[in-house]
């Protein structure tokens, strides 16, 4: 019951705060902005059932792991998956390149994994970098989170496999439920009317998200949006994870590629100006720097959250919109990654290289509850197999290096090495391959209401503030002058002051210099920021 009391208490605000918005923005003038729905009508799935809820995913409690009878959320997704071809839907412009990774010691009492079971274990990978919302060909200088995807290509002898660790160059994330993914890139996608990409549509999403937008946002504009080269970028894989070890205990993790050749970043004239001369530049310095014989290196850390630490803090962990602090979850260095060599064909490889938080190690590597990570790891191998075939795994790019043991024959693209008459697992009368228990997923008590609901605490605006502070001067120069070229494109009225109410919730100096930038009263501003809730209960500040 104190469940639902929180729930409905805070559904009650959000309309509260919806309804004051939309007045303080009719005082504005805003009354004449174009509509695309009928509010008098009910929203539908493609077979034409009203949607109950088009924010949150069906799942056990506010932060459990959510459910597959949920079918409007996968509909949604699945459809999303399809709707480009033949280049990704996101992350269409990509650079891979082979390397291997060399573990520094034993990490047997966090987890099952072999290949960090001891110092030296050396693992083959290929990474493929990528920018996340423009085309194939497009300048690789443009402001975009940087996609940062490493298949481990695990040796049998660490039980063999494959590892996808898929992660951005950016520590956070716009969005914190899979439901709310398909629309928040429709509005970063180019105008489907004019083929233009539009700070109206995007800003437009981002307002009307409440706020959780805003610590990505401030991280996003800043020149870590722009990075230099891929080698002087980090990696992250934003998500939490679990650690299994042979007593089956859970750990929380997350992980962190740290460049070990620093970290160099664009501001935007320069972005500019590099973008006038090679929009290639990035891969160009890659795969130079890669013959050249000076291969790029990046160390993975890990941070590991006490687990009586969980329920605590003043967020939630397994929220995506938020990093660890290190002061709560210090970063330790676990191995070393080294790229050697660049493809031999980009097509065979760095197209055809299917990356996914699917693809993991059950009883040694396994996802979070996280409700945006939950949702990936159903939507991504869906979109590969759409994409590339259903046997896209048998392509050598994406084939492991240990033996591939199953009962598929059929299918476009299989390789034929499944042949004979038994193609199911279960015999009296045939040799099946044996199941190992130690592959068995862990197990996690589940005791909470099956519910579609936001996440108790939000904490949408604290750690926005938080590394504002921590910018330089220059730096912050640089996120204001960064944000305002765009939202200052902004037409709509209720959109500039929506934006700017979530920076000055975060922090006021903030606020203040983007609303100055984009023309908004500061008064409309103020009064819309003191109507936002931070989202953290008295009990868990800090």
């Amino acid at each position: 019951m104190a469940v639902r009391r929180v729930l409905v208490a805070a559904a009650a605000a959000s309309v509260a705060a919806v309804a004051l918005i939309a007045g303080v923005a009719e005082a504005a003038g805003d009354r004449d902005r174009p509509a695309t729905g009928d509010a008098s009508k009910p929203h539908t799935s493609d077979f034409g059932t009203p949607v109950g809820d088009n924010v949150n995913t069906l799942s056990v409690g506010p932060r459990g792991p959510q459910l597959v009878q949920d079918t409007r959320a996968f509909e949604k997704l699945a459809r999303f998956n399809r709707e480009r071809i033949p280049e990704r839907v996101v992350h269409a412009r990509g650079t891979g390149a082979h390397g291997f990774f060399e573990s520094y010691g034993d990490l047997s009492y966090l987890t099952r994994a072999g290949f960090l079971g001891g110092a030296g274990r050396k693992t083959e990978v290929f990474v493929r970098f990528s920018t996340v919302i423009h085309s194939k060909g497009s300048p690789e200088t443009l402001r975009d989170p940087r996609g940062f995807a490493v298949k481990f290509k695990i040796d049998e002898k660490y039980g063999g496999g494959i590892w996808d660790l898929v992660g951005n160059n950016l520590d956070v994330f716009f969005i914190r439920d899979q439901i709310s993914f398909p629309d928040m890139v429709h509005s970063l996608k180019p105008d489907p009317v004019t083929n233009i990409q539009d700070p109206n549509r995007y800003f437009d999403f981002f307002g009307g998200l409440g706020g959780a937008a805003t610590n990505m946002l401030t991280t996003l504009y800043s020149d870590l949006g722009t990075p230099a080269t891929l080698r002087e970028t980090n990696g992250h894989s934003v998500h939490a994870y679990k650690l299994v070890n042979a007593e089956r205990k859970v750990t929380y993790v997350k992980f962190e590629w740290t460049s070990m050749q620093g970290i160099k970043n664009f501001t935007a004239a320069e972005a500019m100006e590099t973008q006038g001369r090679d929009f290639n530049h990035a891969t160009r310095d890659q795969y130079d720097s890669i013959n050249d014989g000076k291969f790029p290196s990046w160390e993975l850390r890990m941070q590991v959250m006490p687990s009586d630490r969980m329920d605590k803090l003043d967020f939630d962990p397994l929220d995506a919109t938020k990093r660890w602090p290190e002061s709560v979850a210090p970063f330790k260095a676990i191995g070393k990654m080294t790229l050697d060599r660049v493809p031999d064909n980009f097509f065979q490889a760095t197209e055809s290289v299917a990356m996914s938080p699917g693809t993991f190690l059950p009883g040694a590597i396994e996802p979070s509850e996280d409700k945006l990570l939950q949702g990936r790891l159903v939507s991504y191998p869906d979109t590969q197999r759409y994409r590339l075939g259903t046997n896209y795994a048998d392509l050598p790019i994406n084939r492991p290096v240990s033996p591939v043991r199953t009962y598929t024959q059929d299918g476009a693209g299989n390789n034929g090495a499944m042949k004979g008459t038994l193609n199911y697992g279960l015999s009296l009368t045939h040799p099946v391959f044996a199941t190992v228990d130690e592959a068995r997923f862990s197990e996690s008590k589940v005791c909470d209401v099956v519910t579609q609901a936001p996440i108790p605490f939000p904490a949408d605006f604290k750690q926005a503030g938080e590394l504002y502070e921590s910018y330089s001067t220059r730096d912050k120069d640089n996120l204001v002058s960064n944000l305002a070229g765009d939202l200052g494109q902004v037409r709509s009225q209720l959109v500039r002051d929506t934006m700017c109410s979530h920076f000055y919730k975060a922090n006021e100096e903030y606020g203040r210099r983007v609303a100055e930038a984009v023309k908004c009263n500061m008064r409309t501003v103020q009064k819309m920021a003191g109507h936002l809730d931070d989202g953290i209960p008295d009990d868990r500040r800090q």
